[in-house]
């Protein structure tokens, strides 16, 4: 028997393997577009609180008082 030859659970172990890169790669791939979106939008948002910056907003009319 040449030691070359693949067991079973080695191509099981690749399949496993190939099945938690593909997740990992997706979750990596997911936090970086959360990020870009974050990164982009940031701008509307102050420093540490990430509450929308109010001088940004459009002014809202005064209402007149009867």
């Amino acid at each position: 028997m040449p030691l070359n030859t693949e067991h079973e659970i080695h191509s099981r172990r690749r399949s496993r393997n190939v099945g938690l890169a593909a997740v990992l790669v997706g979750f990596i791939a997911l936090v970086f577009g959360l990020t870009v979106v974050k990164v982009q939008q940031g701008d509307m948002m102050e420093a540490f609180d990430h509450q929308t910056r109010v001088s940004v907003l459009p002014a809202e009319p005064a209402e007149a008082e009867e």
